[in-house]
């Protein structure tokens, strides 16, 4: 395609045409000449606003950009409502490509029910595959905010799903052929198909309504990370039972091929809650279908420390995702 704004009849046809999911809350949407979108809350409730770029991987980009920003949302307590999406897209970029990409946005858009109600498209030298950036819309009572700041000592740490899971479907899908050097094709079919298990919107809704009192989903630098950060924004320290962390055989079996820490892979899907009582929430969490585990205590001090049975490892400072030794 030539360099510059989308044509408007491929913006017609490939983008505005396959966006089909709509809010009440959204008065003004996507549209051709429409430069804002206008939404409407209720007296009680607040705008939660999140936005994240995608660029580790560039299969399944629509849908991966999707649920970064709606977990986000969630996490926070926030019910997603709408979506800008900030699309930067090669030369070499087709038509058809084109609407795939947005079918993918919208095919998880239906399912989470947002609406992508503007944007911006744009061929351009500067890159050589899609850049997404997805601003993400939600609403929230404002009494009902949940922040990554909540944590306090004496509390329980529980961890949903495993960890891992969007590491090892783009490591699946863009290594396809390498890993089939090693590993029988039901594994990597599987492990492709981890996608279908990153969005934390559902625990996410679970958990604010059993008085989890912090949140953080667990993206760039895998649960050691998500751990750090949690303890960092609340002032607090931890302790964690590596043994409780849960990981699916096929996030070792891929992370050994390329020799990478899967406790420090990007790990959407997965979601960190605070609460007194961790084994009712997981309870809960297990009634409507979720794995979850307690995985530690929110500790006094400063140490943010995992146990293996006799060894005791101090966490760090997050550092560069393990996704990236493969993908950069």
């Amino acid at each position: 395609m030539k360099t510059g704004k989308i044509p408007e009849n491929v913006l017609k046809r490939s983008i505005l045409k396959q966006l089909q999911t709509k809010r009440e809350e959204v008065l003004i949407g996507a549209g051709v000449g429409e430069d804002c979108a206008i939404l409407t809350l209720a007296e009680d409730e607040v705008f939660v606003v999140s936005t994240d770029p995608i660029t580790g991987t560039s299969k399944d980009a629509g849908m991966v950009a999707v649920h970064i920003t709606a977990n986000d949302l969630a996490s926070s307590g926030a019910e997603p409502i709408a979506l800008l999406v900030s699309a930067l897209l090669p030369e070499t970029i087709e038509e058809l490509e084109i609407r795939e990409l947005m079918a993918q946005m919208e095919t998880v858009c239906a399912e989470l029910h947002i609406q992508i109600a503007g944007g911006h498209t744009e061929v351009t030298k500067a890159v050589n595959q899609p850049i997404l950036t997805v601003t993400g819309i939600g609403k929230a009572k404002k009494d009902r905010i949940i922040t990554t700041k909540g944590a306090k000592p004496g509390q329980d740490i529980v961890m949903s799903k495993w960890i891992g899971l969007e590491g090892t479907s783009i490591l699946a899908k863009e290594k396809e052929a390498l890993l089939l050097t090693r590993y029988p094709s039901h594994l990597v079919e599987e492990a492709k198909a981890f996608d279908r298990f990153l969005s934390i919107v559902p625990e996410a809704a679970t958990a604010g309504k059993s008085g989890v009192t912090a949140m953080h989903d667990v993206t760039e630098g895998g649960i050691f990370g998500a751990l750090w950060e949690l303890a960092e924004s609340s002032g607090v320290g931890l302790e964690v039972d590596l043994k409780q962390i849960s990981v699916r055989q096929e996030t070792i079996e891929i992370c050994e091929f390329f020799e990478l820490n899967p406790y420090e892979l990007i790990s959407s899907g997965s979601l960190l809650m605070v609460t007194d009582d961790g084994l009712d929430l997981v309870r809960k969490l297990r009634q409507a279908h979720i794995p979850a585990a307690v995985i530690g205590k929110i500790r006094d001090g400063n140490d943010r420390v995992v146990i293996n049975e006799e060894e005791r490892r101090y966490l760090e400072p997050p550092k560069s995702d393990e996704l990236y030794k493969v993908m950069s």
